[in-house]
């Protein structure tokens, strides 16, 4: 259950409108990294967590928070929407300089919400639920929140810097606090999954025993010089503590050549011959209804 109160969580209110700058804040609202984004993966997130207590209130906490940035970066698009384009497209039509103002927002914001904010990034692009990364494996999902939060704070500082709007500037710092505190709370939280035992029961750090260890602690040198070998990932204990990382110069492949099987005939794949066909029983398309048609008797 949600509650939702008629107040922001922090004030959004630009000093005049600018329907040019609405259109780029729309990223923070509907891009890969905006406020819509974070919200669903940290909401699914929640969700799909098995363990009840800290974790999951903390992730529900902060996709609660971020419903509230949605909202408050909404609220401002449809604000410095005000007065456009209805009541300013006439002028603009006798204005040049004003035409190419107006020319700038995004015609969708009137179009279809009538003046208010879209699901959509600063291109126009709908909000794609693919965006988001809820795998039920906290320690992955901890670190591809931080990533999130980084980006989401890159994208801020830089609209900060596309506005001298002292309004739009006072709402943009709060989100860059707030975004600097989750980076700093989700590496935290990866700390304490590692205090609570939780690191080696999660995906991230199982298999060991398994992996061929013997390629899990080098770098591969496939850039011409020696450049890279000069960072601390070439070098030393590796973060999780248990590898030795060092840099292979000149690494050799380790398969064979990347040939494919001769193409289904039925599918008209270009093909010079060269390779004997699979028998038509057992492989292409024929093959395959064949094989489904054998199961289900």
């Amino acid at each position: 259950m949600f509650h939702h109160t008629k107040k922001l969580q922090f004030e959004a209110r630009p000093e005049q409108p600018d329907p040019v700058y609405a259109r780029k804040l729309q990223e923070l609202v509907g891009g890969a990294y905006g406020e819509m984004t974070v919200t669903m993966q940290y909401l699914f997130q929640g969700w799909n967590c098995r363990m009840e207590g800290k974790y999951k209130d903390l992730i529900m906490d902060i996709a609660t928070e971020e419903i509230g940035h949605v909202e408050m970066i909404a609220t401002m698009v449809a604000r410095l929407l005000e007065g456009a384009p209805a009541t300013e497209t006439a002028r603009a039509v006798q204005d040049p300089v004003l035409g190419a103002v107006i020319g700038g927002m995004d015609p969708q914001q009137a179009i279809v919400a009538g003046g208010g904010a879209l699901p959509n990034n600063s291109q126009g692009v709908p909000w794609n639920g693919g965006y988001i990364v809820a795998s039920g494996n906290l320690l992955a999902d901890f670190r591809a929140n931080v990533a999130a939060e980084a980006q989401g704070r890159l994208q801020t500082a830089r609209l900060y810097n596309m506005t001298d709007d002292p309004g739009v500037k006072e709402m943009l710092k709060f989100n860059l606090a707030r975004d600097t505190y989750h980076q700093n709370m989700w590496l935290a939280a990866i700390e304490q999954l590692k205090e609570d035992g939780l690191e080696d029961t999660v995906a991230p750090n199982a298999l060991f025993d398994d992996e061929f260890s013997e390629h899990a602690t080098s770098l591969w040198n496939l850039s011409e010089g020696n450049d890279s070998a000069q960072g601390a990932w070439a070098r030393g204990t590796a973060p999780d503590g248990r590898h030795e990382m060092g840099i292979v110069e000149q690494p050799e492949p380790l398969g064979g050549p990347g040939t494919t099987p001769p193409p289904d005939p039925e599918l008209f794949a270009t093909y010079d011959g060269s390779k004997k066909p699979a028998d038509p029983k057992l492989s292409g398309v024929k093959g395959m209804v064949g094989r489904l048609k054998e199961k289900a008797t």
